[in-house]
Order: C-alpha cells, then sequence, then structure tokens
C-alpha cells in the first residue's frame, strides 16, 4: 500500500510527482493539478502532500503517522480549503495567506491543498499571486482546477502543471471490483455510465436512488413527444438534480453538525453550552451556500449524462464503433440513430452545452433547462 494507490490509471502523474518528492528542496513550491471531473485532481494533490510530508522511505508509503494524518485530513501543517460556496473570496484568501505564511510545526513543509482553485474570485485570485510569487521557504501551494485557463495566466505561469487524464474505464471497474467488493457486471456498467468518473462510479453502483435518478434523466429524450410532455420532462430532470444534491448535502451536513456540536461540548442530553449559538448558525451559512453549489453541479452532472445518451445516438449513426456509454438502452438508441440525423443529434448536443453555460451565468434553472428540453423536442433536421 503506498499514498499513491487511489489514482486510478495516472501512472505518468505518479511518475512526476514521485520525482519531485525525491527533489527535496529543489522542489517547486506551487503547483497546479488539472484535469476533468473524475480524473482525481484533488485526490493526486492529496497524495503528493502526503508523500512531501512522510517520514519513512521510499517517500510516500501510506502507512506513516504523517502519511495517515495527511491523508485523513488531520494534520497539523496541512491546510484543506474547500470553497463552501460559489465563489472564494478576498477576505478569505488572505487569512488563508497569512496562515500559510507560518513555518511548519512538526512536518517537513507547509502545504496548502487549495480545491476549486477556479472559484477564486478576481480580487482573491489576486491575493493569492502575492503569496505565490514570493512563498516562504518551506511552503508549497497545491491548487486544484479543470483546466489551467480557469486561473490568471499570471498564477499558471509560476505553478508546475500535473495534467491528469480521464482514467480508463476497465480501471475504474477494477478498483470498484477489488477494493469494494462490486460484481464484475455492475462495476463495468457504472464505469461506462460514470464515464471514467470513480466518485460517480462508486455512488452508481452502491446507492440504487442514485441509478434511478440517472435512469429519469436517460428517460427524457423518449418524453418529448409535444410542448407539454418537454416541459414536465424538464421538471422532472430538475427535481432529479435536486435529489442528487439533497443526498450529498444531508449527509455532509449530519457529520460535520454532530462533529461541530460534540466540540463545543454538547451535553448527554443535547443540550449546548452558552455562546455556542454563533457558531453552529456560521456553520449553517456555510452548509446552505454550499448547497446552492451542489445542486448546480448535480443538474450539470445530470446534463452530462443527458449529453451521453446522444453521443451514443451520433456514435451509431457514423458508424464509429466505438463502445457505448449506456449500453442497456442499446435498441432504443439504434432506434433513435435511425429515425434521425447526425446534423440534427449534433445540434442537441450543442443546445445541451449551450444551457450549461446558461446555467454557469446563473439562469434560473427551471427556465433553462425548459429552454433545453424545447429545443431538443425541435431539432429534428
Amino acid at each position: 500500500m503506498s499514498v499513491w494507490d487511489d489514482l486510478v490509471g495516472q501512472g505518468p502523474v505518479v511518475g512526476q510527482l514521485r520525482s519531485a518528492v525525491e527533489s527535496d528542496g529543489k522542489m517547486a513550491h506551487a503547483w497546479l493539478f488539472t484535469g476533468p471531473p473524475g480524473s482525481g485532481r484533488s485526490t493526486a494533490a492529496r497524495a503528493f502532500a502526503a508523500a512531501l510530508q512522510c517520514s519513512e522511505s521510499p517517500r510516500g508509503c501510506g502507512h506513516c503517522a504523517p502519511c495517515h494524518q495527511v491523508l485523513q485530513g488531520t494534520h497539523a501543517d496541512l491546510e484543506v480549503v474547500r470553497p463552501a460556496g460559489l465563489s472564494y473570496g478576498v477576505r478569505e484568501t488572505r487569512e488563508l495567506v497569512l496562515r500559510a505564511s507560518s513555518s511548519p510545526s512538526g512536518g517537513r513543509w507547509q502545504i496548502v491543498l487549495f480545491e476549486d482553485a477556479e472559484r477564486a474570485t478576481e480580487a482573491a485570485a489576486n491575493a493569492l499571486l502575492k503569496a505565490i510569487e514570493e512563498p516562504p521557504p518551506r511552503t508549497v501551494w497545491l491548487l486544484c482546477t479543470p483546466s489551467p485557463e480557469d486561473l490568471l495566466v499570471t498564477i499558471r505561469s509560476r505553478c508546475r502543471l500535473v495534467t491528469l487524464r480521464t482514467p480508463p474505464v476497465s480501471a475504474v471497474a477494477d478498483v470498484l471490483v477489488q477494493r469494494d467488493g462490486v460484481d464484475r457486471e455492475t462495476a463495468d456498467m457504472v464505469a461506462r455510465a460514470a464515464q471514467g468518473h470513480l466518485g460517480r462510479a462508486r455512488r452508481l453502483a452502491t446507492d440504487p436512488e442514485a441509478r434511478r435518478r440517472r435512469a429519469e434523466v436517460l428517460a427524457v429524450p423518449r418524453r418529448l413527444t409535444s410542448v407539454g410532455p418537454a416541459v414536465a420532462a424538464a421538471e422532472a430532470l430538475v427535481k432529479a438534480a435536486e435529489a442528487e444534491a439533497r443526498a450529498m448535502s444531508e449527509e455532509l451536513n449530519e457529520s460535520e453538525t454532530s462533529a461541530l456540536r460534540q466540540a463545543l461540548g454538547e451535553s448527554a442530553k443535547g443540550r449546548m453550552p452558552r455562546g455556542t449559538a454563533g457558531a453552529l448558525k456560521e456553520l449553517e451559512d456555510r452548509q446552505k451556500s454550499r448547497a446552492t453549489r451542489v445542486k448546480r453541479d448535480s443538474l450539470d452532472r445530470a446534463l452530462l449524462d443527458l449529453a451521453s445518451y446522444y453521443r451514443d445516438v451520433l456514435a451509431l449513426q457514423l458508424g464509429a464503433g466505438t463502445e457505448l456509454v449506456n449500453t442497456d438502452l442499446a435498441p432504443e438508441l439504434r432506434t433513435a440513430a435511425s429515425q434521425g440525423t447526425p446534423e440534427a443529434t449534433l445540434r442537441r448536443l450543442d443546445a445541451i452545452m449551450e444551457c450549461r453555460e446558461r446555467l454557469d451565468a446563473n439562469v434560473n434553472p427551471q427556465l433553462a433547462v425548459e429552454a433545453l428540453t424545447l429545443a431538443l423536442r425541435t431539432r429534428t433536421t
């Protein structure tokens, strides 16, 4: 076992990071981890952080105390930043920069792992740039974004780039079988459905409700018979995404609230000491902000699932010979392919991408998805 074991299908990246760990003092002090959703950006950054703090040789053993603490998020010299809302402000960034400037208390490095760094506002990004330009000698910044273009060019130019790829479907299926005990048939099916996203594949494999919600999304194309059903299909798609987001948020909220109440001194009867209401209210506000983000992310995933349907249709129309994502819908996909043209399918895929852009611009989700389902119904020629 090592800290690199969870990096599925990322051999070149593991080699790059291992080499950097061994270079020690000559190592870059700012790193940018990029890759599509599900590629494991944050996983790679955390594994790298663990290897940097590792007390054994070769570093990154996965079983020493520093490795375990980093992987669990409890190491004193590791700061993990996960923007709870849709953006990360300049005040929070300045506080983060101040904390990052301190010397390591026990580890070899002071490490800041900034997930979803693209959520930093322009002012926050400028504050971050100043810290990355002249970092303290034992501070390492690990930034994670889907694409290098998501950050200011001045920040990108000062970071060493780590580019992850979408893991092969076969590698994701192998992980589900070997580590999660999923049967091979189910593992292969959900790995294809998740299109290489390990976390999504694991959720589909272990949560029947997640599979049911995805099936509702893939049922949208067959429901677009007229305007009324198209509007109803939009409502169903949004509700499926909301249910997915609610399930994820509730799971996180419960554990966070319980941990905070215990830390603040909750009594055996569930009573809280005086003066703790403010801390609980602050956590509740952060959770509400995160819920908005999770809802948007869930709806975006639903749109990508819908896009996979039309991707399969297009592959059949072009005779591409590639494996279908939605193999369980093969007969329906063949019928849809025979009844349309590649040009019409491409226009439908364009409509889905346009809807994603509208949602990113804060258009009302219900209105944006209704416009999408009407476009999917009408773009037949």
